[in-house]
């Protein structure tokens, strides 16, 4: 079986999900008791990432054994998964429609996932240096790449097409995050 229940799977506000990159799972903790609710497993190296998926109860889980998956977090099942990364995913989001799913990995490249269809929409190659972290802009039109290289690369949603390459950092960009307006980026290194 995928999932361990600790306890009911039923979420609520106060519950927290949290990757454990250690035992490859990842476990949802119930905050005011401080138990655990439910551990995830099924991934075969550590779990770098998760997020919830907008108006679901589902999320999705990054992992080094080069994957992404979604899991239904009443059951703790896991719901599709997605291969296509050549090395470690180190971080994934999704649109603000939770239709599409944005993953970067240890190779600089970024996928774009079509949930619902299970496939993989399109990969966009950021450069050989990791990509740290990826993020959708509110429409979902533009996606940000935090990179090792010291810059942060936006490109196109639908197309791939480089629209922007940020440089100014001194060192590696750790994260990168859009403001609610879609206006400005901002990232941190």
């Amino acid at each position: 079986s995928n999932v361990t229940p600790c306890s009911l799977p039923i979420l609520s506000p106060q519950r927290l999900f949290q990757p454990n990159k250690k035992k490859k799972t990842s476990t949802v903790w119930d905050l005011q008791s401080n138990r655990c609710r439910m551990a995830f497993r099924g991934h075969v190296d550590s779990v770098n990432e998760v997020c919830w998926q907008p108006f679901t109860n589902c999320l999705a889980t990054g992992s080094s054994d080069k994957t992404v998956s979604t899991w239904d977090a009443r059951n703790g099942r896991c719901a599709q998964t997605f291969y296509g990364h050549l090395n470690s995913c180190n971080h994934l989001s999704f649109n603000t429609k939770g239709d599409k799913l944005a993953s970067c990995d240890a190779d600089g490249m970024v996928k774009l996932w079509d949930v619902r269809m299970v496939a993989e929409i399109m990969g966009v190659d950021c450069g050989p240096h990791p990509a740290n972290k990826v993020a959708f802009d509110r429409a979902g039109e533009t996606v940000a790449t935090a990179s090792d290289d010291g810059t942060v690369k936006c490109f196109g949603a639908t197309d791939g097409e480089l629209l922007a390459e940020l440089r100014g950092h001194e060192d590696a960009v750790q994260a990168v995050l859009f403001d609610p307006n879609g206006e400005f980026v901002v990232s941190c290194s």
